[in-house]
């Protein structure tokens, strides 16, 4: 695809069809189906144009549409989901190195849309999966600065994008690697302009198009963004409870010293206006993980992010901040520098933290260095050094370091693994980690096969361990049917079997897990998930699984029944359940869960959700219960109020989170947040918070 140079920016309305500027491009389209019917030209006509000015890039679509009344549109706020509405998304690979990537897209109502691609997307295969959406592949938490404007009429539906340059990152005098898709929500259809085969998605970079004729050069890039904050606080628990007001200010810089390397400056760094975390139950002896949501983390987090995602990460940042009992930590500053050099992946990243006395936490420095070098083929070797040093005492440290890589096999396998050490003052033995996999997706079958070790006296202070000291070998075998006749009313049918077994270093199997499964999706967007689980539960001492509630140690063998259904999430009533019936440390336990969600137009959307854990044990019976309701109004795309209400009946616990935000650019502006917490009936504590932060763009 060829873009076009302007001198003068189009108005950025949304009437593509009106423009004259836009007419006068030769548009690109010819989509091809990947689903329902793969293989066969998309079923509506699309109409892509490029253009770019010295300081702006330009996107304008046509989706033409013979039923323009019938278009879904499900979520009107920022980086809603698109996956269930009619959308267009695209893709930028503006270092040409065909792994990572800038996502942007809408629906008809103009949704901002935008998300970081790493690894082409490839991240988190852990059965830890409530890490989704943050590092480890593909980041939807990072926002950027730009415009969208939309018109429906009864030629379908049009879009027309502006993205200022100095908003991503790019190595000038180069091609860029491009894709689009296109969802058609009525027939349950996805598109793409660059065929993708079956398993993958648009973050397959690898087998992006190209996009030619850029002549572009470093727009410079320097913005301030302050904020102002005010907190109400009342807390319950002390002996004279009383509202105490705090005023707060700090903010960042962000200046790119070239056009794909960024240096970020952060002082008496603030996170107020971020969701809180969802309510979990620990239901077993190991680590619960809780994703990052804050921001300032969250840019360019993938190139940080190293080891096996959400079950050996090297580095996690809620480490800094956030105290080991979830006491927050105050952040005196920092700065990171990361991008890119030539093929050559670059992280600094350092950060200042105060002292918590009633926590028993000291000043500290965090900090990290990450380099990573990409071959081409898919290919690429690394290393990182992670540091935690207590400020006040020179012995009080603990440092990470390893190297890490990937060896690409063509476009159909890959090989990859890392290997770590951790250092700290007592000279611990066996303080290692490893992983190496490899894995094949392609003609519709995916395969993995991995073996992971941590040893006994590894300790990444700087990062999470879902569990320690173990060896752990996994495989994975799926394979994707589609039926042949266009008529047939299933999508595709996906048989698999997977493992994964923990054995401590006696030899000791403490964890076994053969899954058996079939995924049965239909074209009407019903889905069906039918499976079998053997389970090893090995308990080495005996632990409380809930209160007097006691397992013995012993070794565990059960069996286990699943199911898994969903209606079509793009109705406004939809349902989701899930439901696992078995056997549990020697007794039985039923897991079941459901989620009812509703949505009105594109305003209201809401969701049900409820957890029933119910344990029969030969010590005990015990039920542990999630109650959660998600709410959110739109009353436009950058003005809208989000709720969220949870009930955890482990721990007596009501909360209470409402948020509202007005939104400017980069997800910026006027936040309102109110948290309310209940325990056992009684309050616990209760905040209002109203912030405010701007972007001053020193370039433009």
């Amino acid at each position: 695809m060829k873009a076009n140079k302007i001198e003068a920016a189009p108005e950025i309305d949304g009437d593509v069809l009106n423009d004259e500027l836009w007419q006068a491009i030769a548009p690109y389209g010819n989509l091809i189906q990947v689903q329902p019917n793969f293989g066969y030209p998309a079923s509506e006509r699309t109409d892509i144009r490029i253009a770019y000015t010295d300081d702006t890039f330009f996107l304008s679509v046509v989706c033409y549409d013979a039923r323009p009344s019938e278009l879904v549109v499900s979520d009107a706020k920022r980086d809603a989901n698109l996956d269930n509405t009619d959308a267009f998304i695209f893709i930028l690979d503006t270092y040409k190195d065909g792994q990572n990537g800038f996502i942007f897209g809408t629906n008809s109502q103009g949704v901002e849309y935008d998300a970081q691609v790493d690894n082409e997307g490839q991240g988190n295969f852990n059965a830890n999966r409530q890490q989704g959406g943050t590092i480890g592949g593909f980041n939807l938490n990072w926002d950027a600065s730009w415009q969208v404007e939309t018109k429906v009429g009864e030629f379908g539906w049009s879009a027309e994008f502006a993205i200022p340059l100095r908003t991503i990152r790019f190595q000038a005098g180069k091609d860029w690697g491009i894709n689009f898709r296109r969802n058609i929500r009525k027939s349950n259809e996805i598109a793409y302009w660059a065929p993708i085969p079956l398993g993958f998605s648009i973050n397959r970079l690898s087998l992006a198009g190209s996009l030619t004729n850029l002549d572009l050069r470093s727009p410079g890039n320097l913005k301030i963004i302050p904020y102002v904050l005010g907190r109400f606080e009342k807390d319950y628990e002390q002996t004279d409870p009383s509202v105490d007001f705090t005023p707060d200010a700090g903010g960042d810089i962000k200046y790119s010293i070239t056009p794909s390397l960024t240096l970020d400056i952060t002082y008496n760094t603030d996170f107020a206006q971020v969701e809180v975390d969802d309510q979990q139950v620990n239901l077993d002896r190991f680590n619960l993980f809780f994703p990052e949501k804050r921001a300032f983390f969250l840019e360019n987090a993938g190139l940080f992010s190293v080891g096996s995602p959400g079950e050996v990460d090297l580095f996690f940042s809620r480490r800094i901040g956030i105290g080991s009992q979830g006491s927050l930590v105050p952040i005196i500053g920092g700065g990171r520098l990361s991008g890119k050099l030539n093929r050559t992946n670059v992280g600094l990243l350092s950060m200042f933290t105060e002292d918590v006395a009633e926590a028993g936490i000291e000043k500290n420095n965090f900090s990290m260095a990450r380099v990573n070098h990409e071959f081409k083929g898919r290919t690429a070797l690394g290393a990182v050094f992670i540091n935690r040093a207590g400020l006040d005492d020179s012995n009080n440290f603990n440092r990470t370091a390893a190297i890490d890589g990937k060896l690409g096999l063509g476009n159909k396998a890959r090989l990859s693994g890392f290997y770590a050490r951790t250092y700290d003052p007592n000279d611990t033995l066996n303080a290692h980690a490893y992983k190496v996999q490899a894995d094949y997706l392609w003609n519709n079958l995916e395969m993995r096969l991995a073996y992971t070790e941590v040893g006994q006296g590894f300790n990444p202070e700087v990062g999470f361990l879902l569990r320690s000291a173990f060896r752990k070998p996994e495989a994975l075998v799926l394979y994707r049917y589609r039926p042949k006749k266009a008529d047939s009313r299933i999508l595709e049918l996906r048989p698999h079997v997977s493992y994964r077994g923990y054995w401590n270093f006696d030899g000791f199997q403490e964890t076994g897990f053969l899954h058996l499964d079939n995924h049965w999706e239909f074209k009407s967007g019903l889905e069906i998930h039918t499976g079998m689980n053997f389970t090893t539960e090995g308990v080495v001492n005996p632990f409380e699984i809930s209160e007097n509630v006691f397992v013995p140690a012993g070794s565990y063998d059960h069996t286990e029944a699943q199911i898994v259904f969903f209606t079509n999430r793009s109705k406004p009533l939809s349902i989701n359940v899930r439901s696992v019936m078995g056997g549990s440390f020697g007794g039985s336990r039923y897991l079941n869960s459901g989620t009812l969600s509703y949505r009105q137009g594109d305003n209201f959307n809401i969701d049900l959700s409820y957890q029933n854990n119910r344990f029969e044990l030969p010590g005990g019976s015990f039920t542990a219960n999630i109650l959660r309701t998600q709410l959110s109004y739109a009353f436009t795309p950058s003005i809208y109020l989000q709720g969220l209400i949870q009930n955890n009946t482990v721990a007596d616990l009501w909360a209470v989170n409402l948020r509202f935000s007005w939104l400017q650019r980069a997800n910026t502006g006027l936040f309102v947040v109110y948290n309310h917490n209940l325990r056992e009936g009684d309050p616990l504590n209760n905040s209002l918070i109203i912030k405010y932060t701007r972007i001053f763009d020193l370039v433009k």
